[in-house]
């Protein structure tokens, strides 16, 4: 444990400061500030002997927390993340991008504020990094399998990491014309800046994993060419069926799916040109959907100079504290206030869209909203509430549905299950032999501390299929496990 009676002594939480709102929104820098070692180890003492360490099963990855977090408190960095690296091969993705359900599993939580494993997370691998710590691990010699992950987001990196160390030879497929997938092109720059990636993606191809970029499996090479060039095949593809709004008005001009917009504005984010490219300039704008894809959308149109930015989220808004049936250590949901939240805007919660309105010329002049309350787990419309809202632009971010069902995935022949995800057994392997599904694409949509965790799991299954039905990789999670969440 750390400090024993850290906990006593500092009761406070402290992290990080944001940047200046009025500094921030005119560039695409990450927002945070970096925080003093001196106060991010003191946070680190907080950690309690709790006994049983329930941010272990917060955490789908079984991250070491109590373990680290006394390293970090002892500012031996070196042992630190060796110790984070046991469980997680990118916690420099997960420290800036996981909601931390093992916060919310935390123990001192239960009376006080949480400790802050995210930070001390991210910390503990940017000062690996700095110090050179964070090294290529080739494996001692080559397996002569041949493996093709398809789809470079977290579960597909995680995975092809870890066949890469066991021996295996790894190709990465990835439509897009870099390999990151979501953590590219649909994580926005202020939330992680691109450099972060690529240093890791550097690694892996210093490891021996290969990267195939600007191929679109299914189309550019198809499943049956697979199936005869590799061993075994993994699907990472992710959720990628955006959630629709089927209301009268859909298809005027300046209604665009969140998937749409946020990798063009990503794009010129990094210095490249875009053709048509979707911007909020000078608009009224408003984000339909209240999660983690919506604030990136808020948060973009600020930077593009919106005139204003409501979001409308369909259900009511959560209380500052846990409800009684969410009690802990599950993942309570309560009202949160994202840095994109923080730089302007309006939320409106228990609101429903009837209507996208058009000008004469076919573009979005408006949407006809109306309130609406819960009742018997139905959405009733609010008598008399119904509204415009000045609307020159629309962002589509209620989230995801499933794979893609048509392409390599009707190829290859694996069954979807009842959700139109692709069914697997406990090994993670697909109906068919040989063909394996990690993160979205199995699971649903998710978070991404999920999909690292399905990706090193789902390699564990590869690892055996290939060898002889055992494999030394670690597997953290079955595909039916679940969080202490709700």
């Amino acid at each position: 444990m750390a400090d024993p009676q850290g906990f006593l002594k500092i009761r406070e939480r402290e992290l990080p400061a944001r940047r200046p709102v009025p500094v921030r929104i005119r560039d695409w820098k990450e927002v945070y500030e970096e925080q003093e070692l001196a106060q991010l180890r003191r946070q680190a003492g907080r950690c309690m002997d709790c006994g049983i360490p329930f941010c272990h099963s917060g955490c789908p990855l079984g991250n070491l927390i109590p373990e680290w977090n006394d390293l970090a408190w002892k500012g031996d960095w070196g042992e630190a993340i060796e110790r984070l690296h046991a469980t997680n091969n990118f916690p420099e993705f997960t420290g800036r991008l996981c909601p931390a359900p093992c916060e919310t599993a935390c123990v001192l939580g239960i009376n006080q504020p949480a400790v802050t494993i995210k930070q001390i997370e991210v910390t503990t691998i940017e000062q690996a990094f700095g110090f050179g710590a964070v090294k290529p691990q080739p494996p001692e010699r080559l397996s002569g399998k041949t493996v093709a992950v398809i789809g470079s987001g977290p579960a597909g990196l995680a995975v092809a990491q870890q066949l890469t160390r066991a021996g295996h030879t790894v190709a990465v497929y990835e439509r897009a014309d870099k390999p990151g997938g979501l953590l590219r092109y649909g994580i926005p720059e202020f939330k992680m800046e691109k450099s972060v990636l690529d240093r890791r993606l550097n690694q892996m191809e210093a490891e021996g994993t290969r990267f195939r970029s600007g191929i679109d499996v299914g189309t550019d090479i198809t499943g049956d060419q697979l199936r005869k060039r590799y061993n075994a095949i993994v699907l990472t593809t992710g959720s990628t069926i955006p959630r629709d709004l089927p209301v009268p008005g859909r298809e005027l001009i300046g209604v665009h799916q969140a998937m749409t917009y946020l990798p063009q504005a990503n794009r010129v984010a990094l210095g490249e040109e875009v053709e048509d490219q979707i911007l909020a300039t000078g608009k009224d704008v408003i984000v339909i959907g209240g999660g983690d894809t919506g604030a990136d959308c808020i948060g973009t149109a600020h930077r593009q100079g919106a005139r204003s930015v409501t979001s409308l989220e369909i259900m009511p808004q959560p209380g500052e504290d846990r409800a009684p049936n969410q009690p802990w250590p599950t993942y309570p949901m309560i009202f949160r206030v994202a840095s994109a939240h923080e730089e302007g805007g309006e939320r409106l919660y228990a609101v429903s869209t009837s209507e996208i309105v058009g000008d004469e010329n076919g573009n979005v002049r408006a949407l006809r909203v109306h309130d609406v309350r819960l009742e018997n787990g139905r959405f009733v419309p609010v008598e008399g509430s119904e509204r415009e809202l000045p609307a020159q632009l629309v962002l589509l971010a209620m989230g995801f549905v499933g794979p893609e069902p048509d392409g390599v995935v009707k190829q290859l022949g694996v069954e979807l299950d009842e959700r139109g995800n692709i069914r697997r057994d406990a090994s993670f392997m697909s109906t068919v032999p040989g063909v394996f599904v990690a993160g979205d694409a199995g699971r649903g949509q998710s978070l991404i501390v999920w999909a690292i965790a399905e990706g090193r799991a789902a390699a564990n299954g590869v690892d055996a299929y290939l060898t002889d039905g055992h494999s030394a990789l670690p597997r953290p999670i079955n595909p039916t496990d679940r969080p202490l969440t709700v």
